[in-house]
């Protein structure tokens, strides 16, 4: 039987909106002579559920009455909607900040990379602030020296290493965090979603890495993302964070499955709900996507083979240049099976602007979600909106076309082909 190495009992975050503290000197003592009693928070009691699409009130549970435990070995996908308070759950499993009730049992040394630039100093060289960095996470400075060379090597910053880190770009702030973060030698090893801001080359070393510390070292890995691929590819098991609470852990399968079927699939609305913004608008920012059939209709169901126009409002508040924009088709498992992209790279200058796309439709019959993405042709991505959008595509076809003519799906995309009988020769 495997060791628990984290266990969760009963954990609760509560926040007050627009304060510090109660917000009275005698509410803060109460508070304080409740805590030295081992009683309940007088006014804990007052907080509500962390909902994203309630106004007013001014206590927000950001996490309330977790229970889970952790076993030595495991990688923990963990998967929510911006706000469900997944990164709250870190920072209380890091010992950032303290629960407000309940407790995390750790059994051994715990490696965090929360937020880009945490633990860095503007003024700092690169190798200095690995020091730094690493003083913070708790290694000794013979421990870094011993690994410098492997730090610098695996962060790809050979050339900058002795340059302030206020010169790096975001994607060198992580790739040198990480690299440190890595390298501890620790038990646990808790990574939040900064590894979106970094290339894809480095994204998939570092899910290497995580792999490595976990199948090799026998090391326990958190890991929150919002690219389920990921997930998959590296989790051993994965749990839901909805509203403050763990709704469902389990097969990492169920547990995207079920992720996906909570996004908006409202068949009216064109605009985009901000808990799909993966990442948000930097300059650019897309307000509506639209979909409309071969009737220019505006519909989410389409025939077998019917082609789908896209039609995108951008808002752009600083100018844009070398952009391009991509769609990800992913079936109901989370799994990407189609993928679109502008063939040329644009530039925009401030204000609205409206984008359609026609893509032809080889899917199969079944339910399709979307994402939508713009990049920068050097590979950062300035806006990203994940699984916004579901489209039916039905088993009949329109006039111009066959139906499809089995009562069972081979796979999710339909190719096309040319089918011939040649004579013998």
């Amino acid at each position: 039987m495997s060791e628990i190495v984290i266990q969760i009992e009963n954990l609760s975050k509560l926040y007050r909106l627009g304060e510090v503290g109660t917000g009275t000197l005698s509410h803060d003592l109460h508070r304080w002579w409740a805590r030295v009693r081992g009683k309940e928070d007088p006014f804990a009691r007052l907080g509500e559920e962390n909902r994203r699409d309630i106004k007013g009130g001014d206590w927000v549970w950001a996490l309330k009455d977790i229970n889970y435990n952790i076993n030595q070995g495991d990688v923990v996908g963990i998967v929510g909607k911006n706000g469900a308070g997944k990164s709250t759950l870190l920072k209380l499993l890091s010992r950032v900040t303290a629960p407000t009730t309940g407790s995390v049992k750790v059994k051994g040394r715990i490696a965090s990379l929360l937020e880009v630039g945490t633990g860095f100093h503007p003024e700092l060289t690169g190798r200095e602030n690995i020091f730094l960095n690493g003083a913070i996470l708790g290694m000794s400075r013979a421990e870094i020296k011993r690994k410098m060379n492997e730090i610098v090597d695996f962060a790809g910053i050979e050339r900058y290493v002795d340059t302030p880190v206020k010169r790096y770009s975001s994607g060198m702030y992580v790739r040198l965090a990480f690299a440190v973060a890595a390298s501890l030698e620790s038990e646990i090893l808790v990574v939040d979603e900064v590894l979106a801001v970094g290339d894809q080359e480095f994204q998939n070393k570092c899910l290497g890495k995580m792999k490595d510390v976990s199948s090799k070292e026998g090391r326990t890995v958190l890991f929150v993302s919002h690219n389920l691929a990921s997930i998959k590819s590296l989790c051993t098991t994965a749990v839901l964070v909805k509203n403050g609470t763990i709704t469902l852990s389990g097969q990492v399968q169920d547990v995207i499955k079920s992720y996906l079927s909570e996004f908006n699939t409202d068949q009216e609305s064109d605009a985009i709900d901000d808990s799909s913004r993966v990442i948000k608008g930097k300059g650019a920012e897309i307000t509506r996507v639209a979909l409309f059939n071969q009737q220019s209709l505006s519909t989410r169901k389409f025939l077998f083979k019917e082609k789908i126009k896209f039609v995108i409002g951008l808002n752009v508040r600083v100018q844009v240049t070398n952009v391009f924009f991509d769609l990800t088709f992913l079936n109901h498992f989370g799994d990407p099976v189609a993928y679109s992209f502008s063939s040329g790279n644009y530039s925009f200058n401030e204000g609205s602007q409206v984008i359609e796309v026609l893509v032809d439709n080889h899917f199969l019959p079944g339910d399709y979600m979307i994402s939508l993405g713009i990049h920068k042709n050097t590979g950062e991505t300035l806006e990203y909106i994940q699984a916004f959008k579901k489209i039916t595509v039905s088993s009949t076809a329109n006039e111009n076309t066959i139906d499809y003519p089995f009562e069972w799906i081979h796979g999710s995309i339909n190719l096309d082909s040319l089918w011939s009988i040649q004579s013998k020769i």
